[in-house]
């Protein structure tokens, strides 16, 4: 059985860890993904994210999340798998499994300093639900570049004209 990796936590864990945190006043970044396939546009974004904040958590939607997202053939790689890779990147602090296709419920419970998403959406686009909670317990919304030619989906495409 593989191992679990070291920075994958659960919400109560991670509940006490923010808890510790806020009281060093340290900030707390939240993004979330799917992270099927870890790619350059992946590493640059998590590293900007970083930067805002002194531990950066990332919320990966579950296997089922994935599907309900990307379609039949998602994910590529398990959440085991992707949880592990995403373990590895030196910018991430925390791993969260989510299973719902919204991390609504946990940047509720969290309530992180910023919630971090790509340059493939603006504010108007994101899920108004998402803004409207952090907007409305003080959190900031940032909206980081994509690096063009790196998505997951770019590059399932070109595997597959091979």
């Amino acid at each position: 059985m593989q191992k679990l990796p070291e920075k994958l936590v659960t919400v109560d864990e991670l509940s006490g860890l923010i808890t510790s945190h806020r009281e060093q006043n340290e900030k707390i970044v939240w993004t979330n993904g799917c992270f099927d396939i870890l790619h350059v546009g992946h590493v640059e974004y998590l590293e900007g994210a970083k930067k805002l904040g002194d531990y950066l958590v990332v919320g990966l939607n579950s296997d089922h999340s994935t599907r309900a997202l990307k379609g039949a053939g998602r994910p590529i790689f398990s959440e085991v798998a992707r949880s592990k890779v995403l373990s590895a990147v030196q910018y991430i602090d925390y791993v969260l499994i989510f299973d719902e296709p919204s991390p609504l419920k946990m940047l509720e419970f969290l309530k992180p300093d910023f919630y971090v998403k790509g340059g493939d959406y603006d504010i108007d686009t994101i899920d108004q639900q998402e803004r409207r909670c952090v907007e409305g317990y003080g959190g900031k919304i940032v909206i980081l570049p994509l690096v063009k030619g790196a998505s997951t989906t770019e590059i399932i495409e070109k595997i597959n004209r091979l």
